[in-house]
């Protein structure tokens, strides 16, 4: 049932924003979804179960637009560097917007939020900051491609080389950046552009020539 799984979702996702996951109550959560809940247990087994598919559904949809800022990034005529920069745009307004995100980015959970099914190896979703940060870099890196740009040397359309980078020094060029980005979440300062900035030049300074 989809339907009912998503609009549960998103019923339980306003109820923690309006108070502690602690103090969501299933019963209410179907309600507001329209369902019974019997069905809300249906889908999920738990409230843990419940919590966790949340998560990991913000974390998913977090992570495609990283993907997604890359690529508009690309379209706009951005190169590699400036790229990475809007992908760290996205981490710093998003993690400022969505309390969940941000617990996810900072492992730093609590009774007002809902707690992830860390898979076992750490690189799920739900795993631990520094699998989130290699799934941003796989993220973005698929925003180059899906741009329509080469990210393996040669030149780019309209002319525009890769300055010689392949595959393996935009991925650690990247991963690089992106946890430069992820420690801002951790520690935040005023205003967004020194940490883009900072990003930025740390990928120029990766890529080759």
């Amino acid at each position: 049932m989809p339907a009912a799984r998503e609009t549960l979702l998103d019923a339980a996702h306003v109820a923690v924003r309006a108070r502690p996951w602690t103090a969501v109550r299933m019963v209410d959560v179907a309600a507001a979804a329209g369902v019974s809940r019997q069905t809300l247990y249906n889908e999920f087994g738990s409230k843990e179960g419940l919590g966790a598919a949340l998560v990991d559904r913000l974390l998913d949809d977090f992570l495609d637009g990283a993907g997604r800022a890359v690529a508009e990034a690309c379209r706009s005529g951005a190169d590699p560097a400036a790229c990475c920069a809007a992908a760290a745009q996205w981490i710093l307004r998003t993690a400022r917007a969505e309390p969940i995100v941000r617990a996810a980015l900072t492992d730093c959970w609590g009774a007002r939020m809902p707690l992830p099914a860390r898979p076992a190896s750490g690189h799920g979703p739900g795993g631990e900051p520094g699998g989130l940060a290699t799934l941003l870099r796989s993220r973005a890196l698929a925003g180059l491609e899906r741009s329509g740009r080469v990210p393996v040397g040669g030149p780019a359309p309209g002319g525009r080389a890769w300055r010689g980078a392949g595959r393996q020094e935009l991925e650690r060029a990247y991963e690089a950046g992106l946890r430069i980005a992820l420690s801002y979440v951790v520690a935040p300062e005023h205003g967004d552009e020194e940490p883009c900035g900072r990003v930025d030049e740390v990928v120029r300074a990766l890529l080759p020539g």
